[in-house]
């Protein structure tokens, strides 16, 4: 069957960007389009969250954000006049200990640069208005400039955002509410800020505001207006006067006013339809997550159907993108909506009883922590995805993500950071040995899995060990490096494209790998829950 392309994406955000590059990126032919004759020149999400910079990290274009971006480490946040605590991205787990603020087209921008680098291209002023089932491809009527075009695809996947043609088309309903409370926003300078610049900083009180730090010290406030026609300046002044008596600000640029919803798709997935992004699900701006998650959802998507696209696995694989990226949604939605319910209390006893059940939050140092890893969007995990398998641990298990603070020698000898050697489009294999004991058994399965280099599921392997330091081919762990990733005398992780373990083995290893590779290729096996030992 002859297609014109292997995938046809809709929707030319964030998430169809780097979708379209990714699988640009694995000899995947896709056409990227969106319905704007040309990128948004403005736009209201701000934060790039550390595991968001992480991906990019993956992709090689982290720096480019790096060198535009804010970095901001710290979010402070107030009531009644008095501050209630701050969440320190420091406690979050990533060597990325900040958010990187800058608005959104800027990130779109460096993302379209990386789509052109990898040979693709945005076809713009392309409005998709239909799609036609054959079985085993799909025909989409593409309204371009005015003229009807048609074109054939093995896939669709909707980043059409929350009015998306695709979710449509698909008749796949997007269940949940309206948040009732407005939003608005606006861009602005403060002369004289008293405080640190590279933070945020929430002020929970009757007008509440929300004030993010942008690139050449501008903020981005956002607001919820006292009314439709309310001065929306004079509202945010209202606020911040209580806490900067002396406040005023300048250079106000794009006013907006908008609505926001919290909703999730019924299903990720309508035969050769799927969805992504503000298509799959939206959220409050309150927590920054809805741009975040939409990235996120490409790079989980974008390896799963380049494997299938390429016959190397069967389509139930897609399935897993559903079951693993429709809970972090009904999570973040979850979370958002007890955010706006703070945001919004109407009484001064609600709030004083919010205040002191957050100064409580703050005051405890566990729940600091688990607020820093719920901002940096760390606390996601697949463990129970259909997916994953092998022997758990308490310290590393499958489906969670391999951390990027562990620091090795490579086989050269430089020092370099585990995560590092997962850079790659297909799964990577680390074999850990603890313990020179194991040393035989190490060589075996070096061996066993030589053979299965270049594979299209494992692409390559590296052995790191905490002995045989002349090894002109291993690379060298630390005992206490091998020791946070509970290594035992010899553990296999399978690291998939996406950073997180796909299989780990303690034992059986070679048995373990052929059953990690058989599931993701058999729909058959995905019908099965997979194996997994007990926790150590």
């Amino acid at each position: 069957m002859n297609t014109d392309v292997q995938v046809l994406v809709v929707g030319a955000g964030p998430t169809g960007l780097l979708l379209a590059a990714e699988l640009a990126r694995r000899n995947v032919s896709a056409r990227l389009i969106d319905a704007n004759p040309a990128p948004q020149h403005w736009d209201r999400a701000t934060i790039v969250h550390p595991r968001t910079v992480e991906v990019f990290e993956a992709l090689g274009i982290h720096e480019a954000l790096l060198a535009v971006g804010l970095k901001q480490q710290i979010a402070r946040l107030y009531s009644d006049g008095v501050l209630l605590g701050e969440i320190d991205l420091a406690l979050c787990g990533s060597r990325y200990t900040f958010n990187v603020n800058l608005s959104e087209e800027v990130t779109e921008k460096v993302l379209t640069d990386y789509l052109v680098r990898q040979g693709g291209r945005v076809t713009r002023s392309s409005r998709l208005v239909s799609l036609k089932d054959h079985a085993d491809h799909l025909t989409a009527t593409i309204d371009h400039d005015g003229k009807s075009e048609s074109l054939s695809a093995r896939w669709v996947v909707g980043c059409d955002g929350i009015h998306s043609v695709t979710r449509t088309i698909a008749n796949i309903d997007l269940q949940g509410h309206d948040i009732p409370e407005p939003w608005a926003v606006f861009d602005a300078t403060i002369p004289d800020w008293p405080d640190i610049y590279a933070a945020n900083f929430g002020y929970f009180d009757e007008i509440p505001i929300i004030l993010t730090a942008l690139p050449n010290k501008r903020w981005r406030v956002y607001i919820r207006p006292t009314a439709p026609d309310s001065d929306l300046v004079a509202d945010a002044t209202t606020t911040l006067r209580r806490y900067v008596p002396a406040v005023r600000f300048e250079n106000i640029d794009h006013p907006a006013r908008f609505h926001c919803h919290t909703r999730v798709a019924k299903r990720y997935r309508a035969g050769r339809i799927l969805l992504a992004g503000d298509a799959a699900h939206v959220c409050t701006p309150a927590q920054g997550h809805g741009m975040n998650s939409g990235i996120q959802d490409a790079f989980n998507l974008a390896w799963k159907l380049a494997l299938v696209c390429q016959g190397h696995c069967d389509a139930a694989l897609l399935d897993s993108y559903e079951a693993e990226r429709k809970p972090v949604a009904e999570m973040i939605t979850a979370s958002g909506d007890a955010a706006e319910h703070d945001e919004t209390l109407a009484t001064p006893a609600e709030r004083r009883a919010r205040d002191k059940a957050m100064r409580a939050v703050f005051s405890d140092p566990k729940r600091c922590h688990h607020e820093a890893v719920a901002e940096a969007e760390l606390d996601i995990d697949y463990s129970n995805s259909p997916i994953v398998m092998g022997d758990k641990h308490a310290a590393l298990e499958p489906g969670h993500r391999l951390p990027n603070q562990i620091e090795i020698r490579n086989p050269a000898g430089k020092s370099a950071r585990l995560h590092e050697l997962t850079h790659r489009p297909g799964h990577t294999a680390l074999l850990i040995s603890n313990n020179e004991s194991a040393m035989k058994e190490l060589e075996q399965l070096e061996g066993q899995l030589q053979t299965k280099a270049k594979t299209p599921i494992t692409e390559s392997t590296t052995t790191l060990t905490t002995h045989d330091k002349a090894h002109p081919r291993r690379a060298q762990l630390t005992t206490s490096s091998a020791n946070a990733l509970g290594a035992t005398d010899l553990t296999l992780l399978l690291i998939r494209p996406d950073g997180h373990i796909g299989l780990r083995a303690d034992q059986n290893h070679a048995q373990a790998l052929n059953d990690y590779e058989s599931r993701l290729r058999n729909s058959a096996a995905l019908a099965s829950p997979p194996k997994r030992s007990k926790g150590q």
